[in-house]
């Protein structure tokens, strides 16, 4: 029975557009906690940021990852955030396979830009702000059971690497 392969890094680092690809080439679901966050909450993530908090939000990443680490195996890419708890991957290792899509600041910055809708990037000078995420977040991120480096590769050469490592060590035919 193959675990359920979850993408950590940074906002910006590709995890849904790289999630989304390896779930077609694994024939798996392709689950993305915001998506079902932003769907319960009835509002985006920076709304849910603003009026409600960043611990509100946290409260409600956790609990929705606890019930999508519960169903069927998927690919999952939770928020950039998720993976920088404290025990939160160590908690995860048993049923999932964690795959940290390494980034430099400024490519994470840069992409995460594109979209606007990252509520802890809102306001600040992104790379700047991108740079301090990493340094508070990369020890957790570096937990991981594998790493790829996702600053010049495609998001379909990164699927495909992925996918490999999937079938080697997470059960994935």
């Amino acid at each position: 029975m193959p675990r359920h392969v979850v993408l950590i890094g940074l906002p910006g680092a590709g995890k849904t557009t790289i999630g989304r690809l390896l779930a077609e080439r694994l024939r798996a679901p392709f689950v993305d906690p915001d998506a079902i966050i932003v769907r319960k909450a009835q509002k985006p993530v920076t709304r849910i940021f603003a009026e409600d908090g960043e611990t509100t939000f946290r409260a409600l990443e956790l609990e929705t990852m606890r019930a999508v680490l519960a169903g069927p195996p998927s690919v999952i890419a939770p928020g950039g955030g998720w993976g920088a708890q404290p025990g939160v991957l160590k908690d995860t290792r048993a049923v999932a396979f964690l795959v940290y899509i390494r980034t430099m600041a400024l490519t994470a910055a840069k992409r995460a830009g594109v979209e606007g809708n990252r509520p802890l990037l809102v306001g600040e000078d992104p790379v700047e702000k991108m740079r301090i995420l990493l340094k508070e977040r990369e020890a957790f991120y570096l937990e991981a059971d594998a790493e790829v480096k996702a600053d010049v590769k495609s998001a379909a050469l990164l699927a495909d690497e992925i996918a490999v490592l999937a079938r080697a060590h997470a059960g994935w035919a």
